[in-house]
């Protein structure tokens, strides 16, 4: 009976620590908020509302009937990079003669993430389509052209981080006034009209986003890139020379054998003496003749 009641303390602080244990591998492996939870505010633009695979629930338009025009040309082509039940997200579109936008109350303080969603289907080249990207007057994007970065109906991506404390709105360096509103806006350029696809707001980082599905095309550009980069920039030290040298392009096509110089063969020189002898012994001859 004594080892019984000796046991019992101990099994109970067992039990509890490993409901402890337990507790806590739950909450380390995403016991924490969903990314569903983590979005305060996403919408379908152009298009009605839908939940994406990560459980994001994207309102409809609120815009529809009151400013821009929706389209949903897109939903005729499949979208690339983008899982087949959420291509609505990219297939519909909200785009406007002149710059528009939508407005998201945030109430409170932290790191967010503003997320916008792209694909270009109807243009079929670069520079047909470039805006800019405002947020809060701050220009966050830049001449987004959405066939130069990613090609035709394929899924593109814009992600901005910011953050809101003591009533200020901070993004990419720069510091505003805040009131509770953050204000993005699609802002019309040379180049046809701005546009959005889909957009939402979380709290978070940038490691929370969840990732578009690889594109082969893409990461080969992105590596061609970084290889002219390379050269272009060589490493600056003692041998620099000799890497800039050897950063050349391999395949770099030459311009053809060196031109022969057009006067290697030409004897002219050779004649030239003759002739001002010549030349000289003519009048002289003339001369002694008349003489």
């Amino acid at each position: 009976m004594a080892t019984q009641r000796a046991t019992a303390p101990w099994a109970a602080w067992l039990g509890t620590a490993v409901l402890s244990l337990l507790l806590y591998r739950c909450w380390a492996d995403g016991g924490g908020p969903s990314l569903a939870e983590r979005v305060i505010w996403a919408v379908n633009a152009g298009g009605e509302a839908h939940t994406d695979m990560h459980g994001i629930h994207f309102k409809k338009d609120p815009l529809e009937g009151k400013l821009g025009k929706a389209s949903d040309y897109g939903v005729r082509l499949p979208i690339l990079r983008s899982s087949p039940e959420d291509q609505v997200l990219y297939q519909t579109e909200r785009y406007n003669e002149d710059t528009f936008g939508y407005e998201v109350p945030i109430r409170e303080e932290g790191d967010y993430i503003l997320v916008m969603k792209y694909a270009e289907v109807y243009f079929a080249q670069s520079q047909q389509k470039v805006f800019d990207v405002r947020l809060n007057g701050h220009v966050v994007v830049k001449d987004l052209d959405i066939f130069e970065r990613v090609g035709h109906s394929t899924a593109h991506d814009e992600i901005v981080p910011f953050s809101v404390r003591r009533g200020k709105l901070s993004v990419q360096g720069e510091v505003s006034t805040f009131n509770g509103k953050l204000n993005v806006e699609f802002v019309k350029g040379y180049y046809d009209n701005p546009k959005v696809c889909a957009l939402y707001v979380m709290k978070g980082t940038l490691e929370d986003v969840p990732k578009l599905q690889p594109h082969p095309g893409l990461e080969k550009r992105e590596v061609l890139v970084e290889e002219e980069e390379e050269e272009e920039d060589p490493e600056v030290g003692e041998d620099s020379g000799k890497k800039s040298t050897s950063a050349a392009p391999k395949n770099r096509v030459q311009s053809g054998p060196r031109t022969p110089n057009p006067y290697a063969a030409d004897n002219s020189s050779l004649m030239f003496p003759i002739l001002v002898a010549f030349g000289v012994f003519i009048p002289t001859l003339f001369c002694l003749c008349r003489l």
